[in-house]
């Protein structure tokens, strides 16, 4: 990440940020893979991710959420205890990789890096709580397959194209709170109907 300038810093923060909401255990695993193997250079702030220990820890917590993931109803409960694991984490990568910029420009990017994984993490949940309804499990599973699928790409690409990458996110961003916008009117619509029925 030292050798990326500001704009591509930029970039890289964001996508990381996002697949951290999807997936953070993924995108640990894929950050310390590339800079184990020298494809990213990760700044000495974040080394220890590039470390088989850590390395290792994550792949058996991404194994354990692969299947808790896609167990309908389970899997609202397992993505509602992990705002507290891939909001955080995320924040403290965005503040790692720029460990070079002042303190300000750190805190700033911690709070980005961690606001752009709350995004995700959201549209993540709402997305479950939209399809775990359904009577047949395949969807649900279909789509945290998906997730994780994005969250490896998206940290894979930015470390060769954080440009891209950036301007994917930003597009994702839009969809995030355009189908929360329709999942929260849809639930209110939901709510009101029911409260009509019962009221006749």
């Amino acid at each position: 990440m030292t050798s990326l300038n500001f704009q591509q810093l930029v970039g890289l923060i964001a996508a990381t940020s996002f697949a951290a909401g999807l997936n953070v255990y993924a995108t640990v695993i894929t950050l310390g893979l590339l800079g184990r193997f020298g494809v990213l250079p990760l700044p000495a702030s974040l080394h220890l991710l590039s470390s088989w220990p850590v390395i290792g820890v994550s792949a058996i917590l991404f194994a354990i959420e692969f299947f808790a993931d896609k167990v309908p109803a389970f899997d609202l409960v397992w993505n509602a205890l992990h705002t507290f694991v891939r909001v955080p984490v995320a924040a403290l990568l965005a503040y790692g990789a720029t460990a070079q910029l002042s303190p300000t420009a750190q805190i700033i990017s911690a709070v980005a890096g961690g606001t752009i994984a709350l995004a995700a993490h959201g549209g993540k949940t709402a997305a479950r709580a939209a399809v775990t309804p359904s009577p047949e499990p395949f969807s649900n599973i279909a789509l945290s397959a998906g997730e994780d699928v994005l969250a490896v790409f998206l940290t894979w690409f930015a470390a060769a194209h954080p440009y891209i990458t950036g301007l994917i996110v930003a597009a994702l961003l839009l969809v995030v709170v355009l189908f929360v916008r329709f999942i929260v009117r849809a639930m209110r619509r939901l709510f009101r109907g029911a409260e009509r029925s019962l009221a006749s």
